[in-house]
C-alpha cells in the first residue's frame, strides 16, 4: 500500500533514527519523509503496522497509561495507607508498635519481590494477561484483609496483596517502553511517577475513616471497589503491547545497497499494511507467547544489573527515597504528633499527607521538563541525543530533598512547631519526584534493549533498601534520638546519593563506553528482545 493511500485512511508514523554503537547515544537526524518529535526523528522505529503499539491512537495510549498508573497508586496506597493504624493494631493485636508496623514493612518487602516472577512471566506470556491475573490477587489480598481478625491472618492477607500488585511496578514503565517514543518517555514516567507517589497520601483518608467512626477495614472494602473498577476497565482498555517489531520490519524492508552500508537506515517497501485487530479481537485474555523467553535464566540475569552503574543509581535512589518518605515519615509523625507538646488526636495523624500533595504539586509542573531539555541540548549537538541530557532539570532537587529531611529531623528533635514537618516534607516529596522519574527515564534511555531484566533488579534492590530503612526506624530514633537518625544518618546518606547526579551528567557517557565493552555487555546482547531500531 502506498504512503498516500494509507495516510487518507491512518497516517503511520516513519522515522530513520538510529542507536548509536553505544547505548543511550541515539541519531534522531530526520531524513525526508519523517514524522518528528520536538524537531527529532521518533525513536524507537515503529514498523508500519498498525498493531504496532508505537502506531496506536493518543487515546488508546493515554487509557493504557491512565490504567496502569492508576493501580500503581491503588496499590501503593493499599501498601502505606494504613500506617495511622499502626497504634490501634498493636493495641488490637496486643503486640509493640514496631511489630505493628511490620503489617507494612514486610509486605513492602514483598512487593519488591514478586517482580522476580512477574517481570519473567509477562514477557513470557505477555502483559495483558499477567495484569489481568495481577488485579484478581489484589483484590483477593484485598478482601482477605478487609476480614482478618488476627495479627498473622492480616500479614498473610498484606503479603498477598502486595505480592499480586507488585507487577505494577516494573509494568507501566515497560508500557511506557512499549507504546511512546522517546521524547515523550520522561513525561509519561514522570505521570506514572506521580501515581506511585500519591500512594502515600492514602494515609488522609485512612485517618479519617476512623473519625467518621468505621473500623479500619473499611479502608480495604475502598480499596477493593475501586480495584474490582480497574479490573473491569484494564479489560476492556488494555491491550497487549508485547509486539515482535523486528518480525514485522524483516516482512516489510527491503535494503538496498546503500542502505546496507549505512546499518540501521533502510528504506520502506510497498508491502500491503496489515490490517488493524477489532475490538472484540483485543478483549482477548491471552497474551503474546514468547517462547524464546528463557524464564530462569532472566530471573537470574537481572542481578547483574547490579553492576550497572546507572541501574544502581536507580535502585538507591528509589530505596532510599521510599525509606524516608514512605516508611520514615510514616511510622515517625504520627507518634511524634500524637504526643506532647502536640497532642494531637490519632484520627488527625494521617495529616502529613498533605506534605506530599504540597511538594508534588509543586513538582508536577516540571514534569516535561527534562524531555524539553533533552531536546534543547539534542540540537544543539547536531541531532545526536545523549542520555544524560535529561538530568540537568535534577540539580535543584539535588540539594533540596536532603534539606527537607535535615529540617523535619530537627524539627522532631527539639519539638518546634508543627507546621516545620510539613515544610520540611513538601521538601522531600518535591525533590523525591524529580530522583523517582528521570533517574528512571535515563536509565531506560541508556539501556532500553533488555530492560526489563533491569526493572527486576531496580525493584528488587530498592525494596529491600526501604525495608531496612523502616523496619527498625522507630527502635533508631527512641535509642539515639531523631536528630542523629534522621537528619544525620539518613539525611546524609541521602545528599551522597543525590551527588552522584554530577557523577552522571559529566562521566555518564564514559561509564556506558567502558560497560559496553565489558563480559556484561556480551552477556545481554546475545539475548536482546527489544527491536528499538532497523
Amino acid at each position: 500500500m502506498s504512503r498516500t493511500t494509507e495516510e487518507n485512511r491512518h497516517h503511520l508514523v516513519h522515522s530513520h533514527a538510529h542507536e548509536e554503537d553505544v547505548p543511550g547515544t541515539v541519531n534522531l537526524n530526520a531524513a525526508e519523509g519523517d514524522d518528528t518529535g520536538y524537531g527529532q526523528a521518533l525513536f524507537p522505529v515503529p514498523a508500519e503496522d498498525p498493531n504496532d503499539p508505537l502506531q496506536w491512537s493518543n487515546f488508546k495510549k493515554t487509557m493504557i497509561l491512565i490504567i496502569c498508573s492508576f493501580y500503581s497508586f491503588l496499590a501503593n496506597s493499599a501498601l502505606l495507607g494504613p500506617s495511622p493504624y499502626i497504634d490501634l493494631w498493636a493495641s488490637e493485636f496486643g503486640i509493640s508498635p514496631t511489630q505493628a508496623s511490620e503489617l507494612i514493612s514486610y509486605p513492602n518487602l514483598a512487593f519488591g519481590f514478586g517482580s522476580l516472577v512477574f517481570v519473567p512471566l509477562y514477557l513470557k506470556f505477555g502483559r495483558r494477561p499477567i495484569l489481568l491475573v495481577s488485579l484478581i490477587i489484589f483484590c483477593g489480598g484485598i478482601i482477605g484483609a478487609s476480614q482478618s481478625t488476627t495479627y498473622g491472618g492480616l500479614m498473610a492477607s498484606r503479603v498477598i496483596h502486595a505480592l499480586g500488585s507488585c507487577v505494577c511496578e516494573a509494568l507501566p514503565v515497560q508500557l511506557v517502553n512499549d507504546i511512546f517514543f522517546l521524547h515523550e518517555r520522561g513525561e509519561r514516567i514522570g505521570y506514572y511517577t506521580v501515581c506511585l507517589c500519591l500512594g502515600s497520601a492514602a494515609s488522609l483518608p485512612a485517618g479519617y475513616i476512623l473519625a467518621g467512626g468505621y473500623g479500619w477495614q473499611l479502608f480495604f472494602y475502598v480499596v477493593f471497589a475501586f480495584g474490582a473498577t480497574l479490573l473491569i476497565l484494564a479489560f476492556l482498555f488494555v491491550e497487549e503491547t508485547s509486539y515482535d517489531r523486528k518480525a514485522a520490519m524483516i516482512m516489510s524492508t527491503a535494503p538496498t545497497e546503500e542502505e546496507k552500508a549505512n546499518q540501521g537506515w533502510i528504506e520502506r517497501s510497498d508491502a500491503p499494511t496489515p490490517p488493524r485487530k477489532s475490538f472484540v479481537k483485543t478483549l482477548s485474555p491471552w497474551g503474546r507467547v514468547d517462547r524464546d523467553v528463557p524464564f530462569f535464566t532472566m530471573m537470574a540475569r537481572s542481578f547483574t544489573y547490579f553492576l550497572v552503574p546507572q541501574a544502581l543509581w536507580v535502585i538507591a535512589s528509589y530505596g532510599i527515597n521510599i525509606g524516608l518518605l514512605g516508611l520514615a515519615y510514616s511510622y515517625t509523625f504520627p507518634i511524634l504528633i500524637t504526643s506532647p507538646p502536640y497532642n494531637w488526636t490519632v484520627i488527625n495523624s494521617g495529616l502529613f499527607a498533605i506534605a506530599a500533595l504540597v511538594g508534588y504539586a509543586l513538582a508536577v509542573p516540571f514534569t516535561s521538563s527534562s524531555d524539553k531539555l533533552a531536546a534543547y541540548l539534542t540540537k544543539r549537538n547536531g541531532g545526536i541525543r545523549e542520555a544524560e541530557m535529561r538530568l540537568g532539570v535534577m540539580l535543584p532537587a539535588m540539594l533540596i530533598g536532603p534539606a527537607g529531611i535535615i529540617l523535619y529531623g530537627i524539627i522532631a528533635e527539639k519539638s518546634l512547631h508543627w507546621v516545620l514537618y510539613f515544610i520540611g516534607g513538601a521538601m522531600s516529596y518535591f525533590a523525591a519526584y524529580f530522583y523517582f522519574s528521570f533517574t528512571l527515564a535515563y536509565a531506560v534511555d541508556s539501556y532500553s534493549s533488555n530492560f526489563s531484566e533491569m526493572i527486576i533488579a531496580m525493584n528488587l534492590g530498592k525494596q529491600v533498601i526501604s525495608f531496612g530503612f523502616g523496619l527498625k526506624v522507630l527502635t533508631w530514633v527512641m535509642e539515639s534520638g531523631y536528630a542523629v537518625v534522621l537528619s544525620g544518618i539518613f539525611g546524609g546518606v541521602l545528599l551522597a546519593n543525590n551527588l552522584f547526579l554530577l557523577v552522571f551528567m559529566f562521566w555518564g557517557k564514559d561509564i556506558r563506553i567502558f560497560m559496553s565493552r565489558t563480559w556484561l555487555a556480551t552477556l545481554h546482547s546475545s539475548s536482546i528482545k527489544e527491536v528499538v531500531t532497523h
